[in-house]
């Protein structure tokens, strides 16, 4: 039985991603321990694993993960009081395939996309 996914993305430095992710999307650091080059966050439900690149070139990045909420307008307006870079094409929009999206890029070029059925 399958119970949960929990996506693995490339970070170049660990304090900047854990940086970003506390201070600008408001995740928890879930790591009982400091593990060299790995990095364990989590908000509400959702739990995101880092992994150490530091020859990343955040430009050949193709990380990408969608996270579904329950709440696209408020926080989208959240991300947008941080001053987070909303991705130029991902603005909040309603999509074809009945789902309310925005978008935008961490520190190493990995896409998060926010998504809301309607």
């Amino acid at each position: 039985m399958l119970t949960s996914i929990i996506p693995k993305l490339p970070m170049r430095s660990k304090a900047a991603t854990r940086e970003f992710y506390l201070t600008q999307l408001g995740f928890s650091d879930i790591g009982k321990a400091d593990f060299d080059g790995y990095l364990l966050l989590k908000k509400d439900n959702v739990e995101i694993h880092f992994f150490e690149f530091k020859g990343l070139d955040p430009k050949e990045n193709y990380g990408q993960v969608y996270i579904r909420t329950n709440d696209i307008e408020t926080i989208y307006q959240s991300m947008l009081n941080n001053n987070n870079n909303i991705h130029p094409e991902g603005h909040l929009q309603t999509k074809p395939w009945g789902q309310k999206e925005f978008a935008m890029l961490d520190p190493d070029n990995n896409l998060l996309t926010f998504g809301e059925s309607i």
